[in-house]
């Protein structure tokens, strides 16, 4: 399981594009996905925290918390800009952070009340994901127009995808990252 900031040296252009998004009106803004009790996907709007340290997000007393507690499995998906349909994914495990200076720290940097009953998780990074639309990539050679081009990143190290139904491609490459091709369904 990769940290935020293992992926984003790894990778530090589809990073760079994925926090772009996911902080494209200011404060991280976003959907996540956890995986409920009975197996069911569970998807809330959230907003999430990229610093040097990592991934991470706030997270109330809630169903999702729970979900969070019991599964650590996540999806991430950025808020669709206005202007493109371009987007981001991350998927991965969320665990809870205990450290209190770090906690302290996360929450004075990302303005967290203190008076919330929240917990702070710092998500893990075992997919990652960036399509960007045809405006983005326009006389790029080789690309056909009207197809996004799509950039992914694989943790070599994390469980196979077969074993986690939040993260997509089902094959693992023998390179970390790769930009694909795909026709829209």
């Amino acid at each position: 399981m990769a940290s935020w900031s293992e992926f984003a040296a790894d990778e530090p252009r589809l990073a760079d594009g994925i926090r772009v998004l996911i902080q494209q009106y200011g404060p991280g803004f976003g959907y996540l996905a956890t995986v409920r009790a009975d197996g069911g996907p569970r998807v809330h709007p959230v907003s999430p925290v990229i610093t040097d340290e990592g991934l991470f997000c706030f997270i109330i007393d809630s169903p999702k918390r729970r979900d969070l507690e019991r599964d650590g499995r996540y999806a991430l998906h950025s808020f669709p800009p206005e202007e493109s349909d371009d987007e981001a994914y991350v998927a991965g495990r969320a665990r809870p952070v205990t450290d209190p200076a770090r906690v302290a720290r996360l929450a004075q940097g990302a303005r967290a009340e203190p008076q919330v009953d929240w917990q702070l998780f710092e998500f893990t990074v075992d997919v990652a994901m960036l399509t960007r639309r045809e405006q983005h990539i326009a006389g790029i050679p080789g690309l056909t127009p009207g197809r996004p081009a799509v950039r992914v990143w694989l943790d070599p190290h994390a469980p196979s995808a077969a074993a986690s139904p939040l993260a997509a491609p089902q094959s693992r490459p023998t390179r970390l990252s790769r930009d694909v091709q795909y026709t829209a369904a």
